[in-house]
């Protein structure tokens, strides 16, 4: 008969007359939990560390892209050595949550963020977010160039002036919204008039680039790659504006970075306080006092101060969980983006 390290302990233990409750705890705390982080992996340090100081529990971050680590979890099921998952966007979360892989977001949690922030079964929640914007170039267009909708970007007079990185979980998260908000028929014709009329990039910060440097007229972009760069040197936007189509136009679309516990987890305790974490006080000064310029969510939670207020954005309503990320990319693949 072959016994294992634990089982050995556990036996010795015993003849001692000693409980083995502790030490079993000990180990369990001592392995920490693991993170799925789509998020910026920055961001994401900051807020392990800043758990880590106050609770000791220690956080393992593994890195990856929104989707990958959606349809890994979906591959892995149960056997998932994942805890916690965090995304940049909500689609891999509504992917993820459709599968019936989370575990229920604890009520206190939840009371930490406005319902138009968190998934309505309770099984995901948002975590920071991130505006839609038209970077434009200043020594180009006027505001009243500037177009008054995403919509109108398919309009002939626009070909060849503007551009995006369509591969992107960012950009597909802006057409998911499109589509839950304007239809399959006007996503389609849309996304046809994109392929025409915008120049393709791999990348936010590249398509930023790209106006900065006079390729294009404007870009189809989240927010903090400007807020971020200007932060820096500015030297790949200052060319560059950020043009807010506000109104509930599809263009003024908020994305939600989410977080979920895995019910596969064997530390559900350690990762519901991880989530806890993040989504309060603590978690939400790192939004406010970082440099990831991305929005706190929080309730009551301030933003970074140099970033237009969450409520002057006048963003569209959008139920996450109805986000379709594979709906969107046989659109989008349908019309030859990607």
């Amino acid at each position: 008969m072959t016994f294992s390290f634990t089982h050995l302990t556990s036996a010795l233990a015993l003849a001692a007359g000693l409980t083995v409750a502790p030490l079993m705890a000990s180990a369990a705390e001592s392995e920490g939990i693991v993170v799925y982080n789509a998020q910026h992996e920055t961001l994401t340090q900051a807020w392990a560390d800043g758990f880590t100081k106050e609770t000791g529990i220690k956080v393992t971050i593994r890195n990856g892209s929104d989707m990958q680590f959606a349809n890994q979890i979906v591959e892995e099921g149960a056997a998932s050595p994942a805890d916690v998952y965090l995304t940049e966007n909500s689609p891999g979360m509504a992917l993820v949550d459709a599968n019936k892989l989370f575990a229920p977001v604890n009520a206190d949690t939840l009371a930490q963020v406005p319902e138009n922030f968190k998934a309505v079964d309770g099984n995901w929640v948002g975590v920071a977010a991130r505006s839609t914007v038209f970077a434009y170039d200043k020594t180009k267009l006027k505001d009243a160039d500037l177009p008054k909708s995403l919509l109108d970007l398919a309009d002939p007079k626009w070909k060849g002036r503007w551009g995006a990185s369509p591969a992107g979980a960012d950009f597909q998260a802006i057409v998911s919204a499109l589509l839950e908000l304007k239809g399959e028929d006007a996503t389609k014709a849309w996304l046809k008039a994109m392929k025409e009329n915008a120049t393709p990039y791999k990348g936010n910060s590249v398509a930023m680039k790209a106006v900065n440097a006079g390729e294009v007229e404007g870009a189809v972009i989240y927010h903090y790659y400007w807020f971020g760069d200007q932060a820096k040197t500015g030297e790949n936007s200052k060319n560059v504006l950020l043009h807010y189509f506000k109104n509930q136009d599809p263009g003024a679309f908020v994305s939600i970075s989410g977080g979920g516990v895995l019910a596969s987890s064997q530390h559900q305790k350690e990762a519901q306080a991880f989530l806890k974490w993040i989504t309060g006080k603590g978690g939400q000064a790192v939004l406010r006092d970082g440099d990831s310029y991305e929005y706190a969510v929080g309730n009551g939670a301030e933003s970074n101060p140099k970033l237009v207020p969450l409520n002057d954005l006048q963003a569209p309503k959008v139920e996450p969980s109805k986000l379709n990320s594979k709906k969107v990319t046989d659109l989008m693949t349908e019309a030859g983006l990607i």
